[in-house]
C-alpha cells in the first residue's frame, strides 16, 4: 500500500465562535464537550480535556495509524484558524496542506483572501453549505477567478443535494482551470447526492470523503453502504477522481482514526489499485504532496 493521505481533517486551538447567531465554544475547563447550536455535543474524544485539537496530537494519531500526510480544512463551526494553520503549515510542510479561510460572511472578504494567498496558503476553503443558498455573488466569483490565476485550490462543501450545484457549474464554466475539492462526498446519504459527484466530470474537480463515516454512522463499522457509495461514485466519474478523508477529530468520538479508513483497506469489493488511488495517489497528485513519510506498523499492547 502506498503512503496514505487524509484529504479532510480539522485542527484548532479553540472553537470559541458564533454561527448563525448561536455560540459554539468549550463548555468549561477540563471537558471535551462543546455548546453546539444550543446543544451539548461531544466534539472531541473525552480524554482531550483541554478542548485543543492540535497538530501534535493529530500527528501522534497519524503516525500510529500510518497516515503520512493530511489536508487541513476549515469550517465556520471551528472558528477562523488561519493564524494557527499558517504556523502548522510552516512547521510541518511535508505532513500538512492547510486551507486558509477568509470571513466569507461579510462583504470585503476578497482582500482578506488575497492576503491569505500571498502569505502562503495554497488553498482557500468556502463552506457554501453554511452561506446563503445563493452563495455565488460578484465578489465570490472574483475570488474564484483570482484563485484560478494563482493556481489556488478551492475546497468547498455544498448544501444537500443539488441546491447549489447549478452555481458550481457556472463557476466551472467561468474558471475551467480552477482546481476544486468537493467535500463530504456530496453529502452522500442525502437525496440527489450524485448531482455533486457528477461535478467531477470536469477535469479539475475531485471529490473527498470527509465525514463519510459520520454520514453512515447509523450503520456503523465496517460501513458496507459507504463502500457501495464509493463504488457508485467511481462508476460515474472514475476512481481517479475520489479521495479519502476522515473528518478528524469529530469522527473519532465514535471510531478510532485507523477505523476511519481501514474499512476501505479491508473491503473485498474494491481492488488493490482502487484502494491505492482512493487512499493515496489521487490526493498526492491533486494537493502536490511529495517526500511522503514512510510509517512503520506499531504493534498494540493488546495484540
Amino acid at each position: 500500500m502506498s503512503p496514505i493521505i487524509d484529504a479532510h481533517a480539522h485542527l484548532w486551538l479553540n472553537t470559541d465562535t458564533v454561527v448563525n447567531g448561536s455560540p459554539i465554544h468549550q463548555l468549561e475547563p477540563n471537558r471535551s464537550r462543546s455548546l453546539f447550536f444550543g446543544e451539548e455535543r461531544q466534539m472531541l474524544p473525552p480524554f482531550m480535556t483541554d478542548g485543543q485539537n492540535t497538530a501534535e496530537r493529530f500527528l501522534s494519531n497519524m503516525d500510529y495509524a500510518q497516515v503520512s500526510a493530511a489536508v487541513i480544512t476549515q469550517e465556520f463551526i471551528d472558528g477562523l484558524q488561519n493564524t494557527y494553520l499558517h504556523q502548522v503549515q510552516e512547521r510541518w510542510p511535508d505532513r500538512f496542506f492547510c486551507f486558509g479561510m477568509p470571513e466569507l460572511r461579510k462583504a470585503g472578504f476578497l482582500d482578506e483572501a488575497r492576503s491569505l494567498i500571498c502569505s502562503g496558503f495554497k488553498g482557500i476553503k468556502v463552506p457554501a453549505a453554511r452561506l446563503p443558498q445563493q452563495f455565488l455573488t460578484e465578489e465570490m466569483m472574483s475570488l474564484f477567478l483570482e484563485m484560478e490565476v494563482h493556481g489556488t485550490i478551492l475546497g468547498i462543501e455544498l448544501m444537500d443535494g443539488d441546491a447549489q450545484v447549478g452555481q458550481m457549474k457556472e463557476v466551472l464554466q467561468e474558471c475551467p482551470n480552477l482546481k476544486v475539492a468537493i467535500g463530504h462526498f456530496g453529502m452522500v446519504t442525502r437525496p440527489e447526492w450524485m448531482s455533486q459527484i457528477r461535478l467531477a466530470h470536469h477535469k479539475n474537480v475531485y471529490v473527498e470523503s470527509g465525514g463519510i463515516t459520520w454520514l453512515f454512522n447509523d450503520e456503523f463499522y465496517p460501513f458496507p453502504s459507504a463502500i457501495r457509495a464509493i463504488k457508485q461514485a467511481a462508476d460515474e466519474v472514475g476512481m481517479e477522481k475520489l479521495m479519502w478523508g476522515s473528518d478528524y477529530p469529530r469522527t473519532i468520538t465514535a471510531i478510532t482514526y485507523r477505523m476511519s479508513y481501514d474499512f476501505v483497506t479491508k473491503s473485498k469489493e474494491l481492488t488493490d489499485d482502487e484502494k491505492r488511488l482512493f487512499l493515496s495517489d489521487n490526493a498526492k497528485q491533486f494537493f502536490g504532496f511529495s517526500q511522503l513519510k514512510e510509517l512503520p506498523y506499531i504493534k498494540n499492547m493488546s495484540e
